[in-house]
């Protein structure tokens, strides 16, 4: 299951808004680089595509092919302020090797 924090659902609906994307689920992918690294990819995408998996969260459909989900199941998406002025998407992954290792 992938989890959309209230601010995230807030900031997702905006830019939905925004891009006339209304309505359309949010599509998430996340590949593993040969280093181990994530790499995150989020659009949104009208388009169903075999053994795609949806959730919704927070008002929020999500969508993932099954080669992503292992790699997401657990995940938080939230939208923060990482510094003043400057908000950004994050994604607080359990399954992400880079975030274990900030754990302590």
């Amino acid at each position: 299951m992938i989890t959309v924090t209230p601010s995230a659902a807030t900031h997702i609906k905006a830019s939905a808004k925004q891009s006339n994307t209304l309505g359309m689920p949010l599509r998430i992918a996340v590949m593993k680089m040969d280093n181990g690294d994530f790499h995150y990819a989020l659009g949104f995408d009208d388009s169903a595509r075999e053994g795609d998996e949806i959730f919704t969260s927070e008002g929020i459909d999500i969508v993932t092919a099954p080669t992503s989900l292992s790699l997401l199941t657990g995940t938080v998406i939230d939208y923060v302020q990482l510094e003043e002025g400057k908000e950004e998407v994050i994604f607080i992954n359990p399954n992400d090797p880079s975030q274990q290792n900030n754990k302590k």
